[in-house]
């Protein structure tokens, strides 16, 4: 699903670098990646995603080379083939829940607008338990609410691979248990690949393979 090969990247103005020689992740693979704050792991999701582009090397997601692509192309590919669920969650403040869950299909022709995504989008706000505020914007909800209706827009596409940045970060023990279950779930049926980044040793567990973020800036493959 995800084969990264000599990818460096900077900041302009800053002294932070990222460099990872090899990373690989499988189809349908259950990753979590653990490491301090501000060691790159949300910048890798950025790259993965193509909101950042490297200075250098290859970043394949489902067969395209990411990293080639123009603005636009990754603009697309993102909406049509990752869910990604942002640490800020990055909802717009003038639409709904309900518009921010289904924001991805009005981006890209790739993906349409049908009453089976209205009804995925009203399943997945009822299992996050935000069933009965769909309607409202997200200044009128609390943070862990917002996150959910981050979670359902991620989720909404059916995407063949879902980055999470810090996705249960806002919620309780039992609904972080809840929203990991959705993920798998909706992971397995989407026959996706699921790479999270989280401090939330609890559940690391229940994924298939724990990365030490240490790996990457001490040069090791993963």
């Amino acid at each position: 699903m995800i084969t990264v090969e000599n990818l460096s990247f900077r900041y302009s103005a800053t002294s932070f670098g990222l460099r990872i020689p090899a990373f690989h992740l499988r189809d349908r693979e259950r990753v979590a990646i653990v490491g301090p704050s501000g060691s790159g792991k949300t910048t890798l999701l950025n790259l993965i995603a193509g909101i950042l582009t490297p200075e250098a090397g290859r970043i394949d997601v489902a067969g395209t080379d990411v990293a080639t692509l123009s603005e636009v192309e990754r603009r697309r590919f993102r909406a049509s083939t990752i869910g990604f669920v942002f640490q800020d969650f990055a909802l717009l403040d003038y639409l709904s829940a309900r518009q921010n869950i289904l924001y991805p299909y009005r981006i890209t022709p790739a993906l349409t607008l049908n009453a089976a995504a209205r009804e995925r989008a009203e399943a997945l706000a009822a299992a996050c338990g935000i069933g009965d505020k769909l309607d409202r914007h997200p200044t009128a909800l609390s943070q862990g609410e917002q996150q959910r209706v981050a979670i359902c827009r991620a989720l909404v596409t059916q995407p063949k691979l879902i980055l999470s940045d810090e996705a249960t970060g806002n919620l309780d023990p039992e609904s972080k248990a809840r929203i990991l279950d959705l993920l798998f779930e909706q992971a397995s049926e989407a026959g996706a690949a699921v790479l999270a980044v989280t401090h939330d040793h609890e559940l690391l567990p229940r994924f298939e393979r724990v990365l030490d973020f240490a790996q990457f800036r001490q040069g090791a493959d993963a």
